[in-house]
């Protein structure tokens, strides 16, 4: 299986990149998602670690049971040959309705079919009020027009 773009990357391919693995994350489809990884795909998210589709589809599936109505923008931060750096923003609510926002870094590297065989990812997160929310779109892709990371001053 590819998925392209494939590296080495150009300023373009990597913001495509990042666009894609954004819109696969706010899907919210652990399945889906998973596809992107290497079969022997290693993570770190937060304190855990994990290697392997069924491995990164699990946390996937915890993840999104417990952040409800996830709302992600991924931006590019850096990039060179099969590598590339993003820093993201989320919103989630937990079942009692309080409101989350987290913001992180992930590093990221890629094989020759564009598959990602390591992500490093470091997040932290913090309650927010209801009014404090900046991500109201529909749930799913982030439209085209709606303000990046940069834009809203993150």
């Amino acid at each position: 299986m590819n998925r392209p773009p494939f590296p080495p990357f150009t300023r373009d391919t990597a913001i495509e990149k990042v666009r894609l693995a954004e819109d696969g994350w706010n899907s919210r489809d652990p399945a889906r998602v998973a596809l992107a990884y290497t079969e022997d795909s290693s993570w770190r998210n937060r304190a855990e670690f994990v290697t392997g589709r069924d491995a990164i589809r699990a946390l996937l599936e915890r993840k999104w049971t417990r952040e409800l109505d996830y709302r992600l923008i991924k931006e590019l931060w850096a990039h060179a040959d099969n590598r590339i750096a993003v820093r993201f923003a989320y919103e989630f609510r937990d079942d009692s309705g309080q409101w989350f926002r987290a913001y992180g870094n992930e590093n990221w590297e890629f094989d020759e079919r564009g598959l990602m065989r390591h992500r490093i990812a470091s997040i932290n997160e913090h309650a927010i009020a209801s009014e404090e929310r900046r991500f109201h779109w529909p749930l799913g892709r982030r439209p085209d027009d709606h303000p990046g990371l940069s834009d809203l001053g993150f």
